[in-house]
């Protein structure tokens, strides 16, 4: 069964970096677009980038996330990375991984996130 686990959450002072990453098991994830979202506390779940199945293209939210964040991936290992630099306030928020079908257009695998606290 497949399953998406996040971890790398914690809590961190404005300014400061966390790296995030989400480990795939049971069907290897490397045709896929793989990507992360968040849920801020009383909002809804947003995007905030993805990149495609080789690694070599990524897709941001707003130019914030772009200046800011970077999507990785290692397929050998069937992982999925966010490193997140310049924390702001305003980045606290649940981090979820998804992975994208081709099929369904639809992203159909989910994590159950990762706590990112950011002080200001």
């Amino acid at each position: 069964q497949v399953q998406l686990v996040e971890s790398g959450g914690g809590l961190v002072q404005a300014g400061g970096s966390l790296r995030l990453s989400c480990a795939a098991s049971g069907r290897s994830f490397s045709g896929n677009v793989m990507g992360w979202f968040r849920r801020a506390p009383g909002k809804e779940r947003e995007f905030v980038a993805s990149i495609d199945s080789s690694g070599g293209s990524a897709v941001h939210a707003d130019d914030s996330v772009k200046n800011r964040f970077t999507v990785s991936r290692e397929n050998a290992k069937n992982m999925l990375y966010l490193q997140m630099n310049n924390l702001k306030p305003e980045d606290t928020a649940v981090y979820l991984c998804s992975v994208r079908t081709d099929i369904t257009k639809s992203w159909r695998y989910w994590g159950q996130g990762t706590q990112v606290t950011v002080s200001s």
